[in-house]
């Protein structure tokens, strides 16, 4: 909420955009950017995205009055996975010159401030951007980055095991899935943050890669590891590849934490964290802020206020989990 009222109290808000915010019961409902793009004016703007994009994105955008074909021109540049790739794409895309480039993930956003220190970068999504030198301060991010961010501090690796254990009380050994990264930002603070807090919950964990983009190598390893549950980190490359890993967590009996509310609505076990959905609409809302004049410099980071928990019953009852009443008073959707 501090970005939000410095944000308020400033006055940063473009020329032709209007924000209501609703603030009720603590919950911040945002709805999405009211400006509208100059007429007769056709926008560049570059993706750098360190899988294959997201279709939601731009779904939010089109809702801001940006529409793709229109007044909108969009170039994206996905690295399939391949973290190495992202500093020449981003190289591309400034040789371009788009309005903005909005970069995904640690790594995407890294590259894209590598490459440029002019053309406005608008961060979505990022972990910790303080920590990792990404921006100054949430407050006043500097130079030409802003955006939003998943978390202020650290990851939500922690708050997830925790309510992994909370609905399995018997768990002890828990294999972390993740994605071959290539760069220390992208993993290891998730990977971290999740080991530390398996040692206070007196649980032992295994880290499983999926080398190779092979699924079922991976859950054969973490079937040989004899593993109680599954806690899949955060990746674009794994969120593209859910419904092969739910079907796969299905198949191995291994119930499952994860990251999106998609992940659980498609059939997976538990997800924790932020509303994707209104994420991409907050991010519409830089786009619009800054195609309409205003500095990324002096945009405040923005990050969720809310968090939801989401339980899938029919899994539950597929796996034959009776979760504690202590959890279920903690879920904010479910899923029948």
């Amino acid at each position: 909420m501090e970005p939000l009222r410095d944000m308020l109290g400033h006055g940063f808000i473009g020329k032709t955009l209007a924000l209501v915010v609703i603030l009720a019961l603590g919950i911040l409902r945002v709805p999405p950017a009211t400006g509208a793009p100059q007429p007769g004016k056709v926008y560049r703007i570059g993706v750098l995205h360190p899988g294959s994009g997201s279709e939601e994105r731009l779904a939010a955008l089109r809702e801001a009055g940006y529409i793709e074909g229109h007044n909108l021109v969009i170039e994206p540049r996905h690295a399939q996975g391949r973290v190495e790739r992202l500093p020449a794409l981003a190289r591309e895309l400034v040789a371009l010159k788009p309005d903005i480039i909005l970069a995904t993930s640690n790594s995407a956003i890294q590259a894209a401030k590598n490459a440029t220190k002019s053309i406005p970068i608008v961060m979505a999504f990022s972990d910790d951007p303080v920590a990792v030198g990404l921006v100054a301060s949430l407050a006043r991010p500097g130079g030409n980055t802003t955006g939003v961010t998943l978390t202020a501090a650290g990851t939500l690796a922690a708050k997830r095991l925790e309510l992994l254990k909370a609905a399995l009380p018997r768990v002890r050994r828990i294999a972390l899935l993740d994605w071959p990264r290539g760069d220390a930002t992208a993993s290891a603070p998730a990977v971290q943050e999740a080991q530390l807090a398996a040692r206070s919950l007196t649980l032992e964990t295994v880290l499983v890669e999926v080398r190779d983009g092979s699924y079922e190598r991976a859950f054969s390893a973490v079937s040989a590891e004899r593993a109680d549950a599954l806690f899949v980190l955060s990746h674009p490359i794994l969120n593209r590849d859910r419904k092969r890993i739910i079907a796969l967590a299905a198949r191995y009996r291994l119930p499952a934490m994860y990251e999106w509310r998609e992940w659980a609505e498609e059939g997976g076990l538990m997800a924790y964290g932020a509303n994707a959905r209104d994420l991409n609409r907050r991010v519409a809302v830089f786009v619009d802020k800054i195609l309409n004049g205003a500095k990324p410099s002096e945009l405040p980071v923005e990050q969720p206020t809310t968090f939801e928990l989401i339980v899938n019953m029919t899994t539950a009852r597929a796996l034959g989990l009776t979760f504690p009443p202590s959890l279920l008073a903690q879920v904010h959707h479910i899923v029948e």
